[in-house]
């Protein structure tokens, strides 16, 4: 008379082992899987690319300085990788094998080209101006360019498309012969060797490498600021891959954090912001700078993280006309900065716009 509630007991009891074992396996479970992470989440990692050059010196001086490292925090590795001409660096950031990049203008503008208006976005400036027509002083005008070779660090570059556009305004024909211009694509210290040997005339270069073809005996013919209103045109910005930034919108704002402080120690500071850009394009490139070079080619640049929107839609332009980009480029979407006025008005300074770029097209 007693099996029935003894039954009904061992199924309670049952029920009971079954619970506690279902919630110790989920347990475990919870334990062995991470949670996913958010859409918004920080970066495990940051691939920012940069070059060599005076004119990066915010990115050279922000990792020196560990004010990228210290704004992305502990949770966040700071990987860099170094270029010498935009094109590498932008086939690094559509292959997906770099993040950021510190860049030219017309190579950001090529790569958002490239990718159909998909793939980057530009969302600082760092640099304006800095770049130069050097050549030997026996070339006074224009038309004196011709039968002679003038240098750019690489095709489809920003120096390059300047010097093209500028070559085509003033009526010289790019191309081989006593009646044309030849332009030919040198690394830059290349550049230099090929200048002192008289192998080249000159060329179209950014700092320091048309500062350092003055200290060898070239002089300026063409000023790049002389072309551009109030002398300002971008020679660096920050573009970013669009799906990091849409993924981890706090880690760019980090990296902004840490280019602000580059930005302000090269303003503030400028006598130690060139040491620390030698120091850095010496470890980097095992040569330094000479002392006269490296103050000439800091007086010829401007530091700001506004990245010059107005100018972009005549630089898509100057593109075609060097022959760069096979039609303009409808730069609708390109110029974000909604990351970096966050920053900018957290840091006290004024906003900044696309200046139109959104309602072009």
């Amino acid at each position: 008379m007693f099996a029935p509630a003894l039954r009904r007991r061992a199924s309670v009891l049952l029920a009971a082992l079954a619970a506690v074992g279902l919630a110790a396996g989920c347990s475990r479970a919870q334990e062995s899987t991470p949670a996913a992470p958010t859409s918004a989440s920080p970066a495990a990692e940051l691939r920012l690319g940069y070059f060599p050059n005076i004119t990066h010196a915010p990115a050279l001086i922000g990792v020196a300085q560990n004010y990228f490292a210290e704004e992305l925090g502990s949770g966040t590795k700071l990987t860099t990788q170094t270029f010498n001409a935009g094109p590498d660096e932008v086939n690094a950031l559509l292959g997906g094998s770099l993040d950021a990049g510190f860049i030219g203008s017309s190579p950001a503008i090529n790569a958002f080209a490239k990718s159909n208006g998909e793939a980057v976005r530009l969302i600082a400036g760092s640099t304006s101006a800095g770049a130069q027509l050097v050549t030997g002083p026996d070339v006074t005008t224009p038309e004196q360019l011709k039968g002679k070779v003038i240098a750019t660090p690489q095709a489809g570059n920003t120096q390059d498309v300047a010097l093209k556009k500028w070559l085509k305004e003033n009526d010289l024909e790019i191309g081989d012969g006593p009646d044309k211009v030849t332009v030919q694509n040198i690394d830059n210290p290349r550049t230099l060797d090929l200048f002192k040997q008289g192998q080249v005339a000159g060329g179209w270069l950014p700092e320091p490498w048309s500062s350092r073809l003055v200290d060898a005996g070239a002089k300026v013919l063409v000023d790049e600021k002389s072309l551009w209103p109030d002398g300002k045109f971008p020679t660096t910005v920050l573009i970013v891959r669009t799906q990091f930034l849409q993924e981890h919108p706090q880690t760019v704002e980090a990296l902004l954090r840490g280019e602000l402080k580059a930005l302000e120690f090269a303003n503030s500071n400028p006598d130690q912001a060139k040491k620390i850009t030698n120091d850095s394009i010496k470890q980097i490139t095992n040569s330094s700078l000479s002392q006269p070079v490296l103050d000439r080619a800091f007086s010829e640049l401007s530091f700001d993280s506004d990245p010059l929107a107005s100018t972009f839609p005549q630089l898509s332009k100057d593109s075609v006309t060097a022959g760069a980009t096979p039609k303009e480029t409808n730069l609708q979407g390109f110029v974000d900065v909604t990351a970096l006025n966050t920053v900018r008005s957290a840091a006290g300074q004024t906003p900044v716009d696309a200046a139109g770029l959104d309602k072009q097209g």
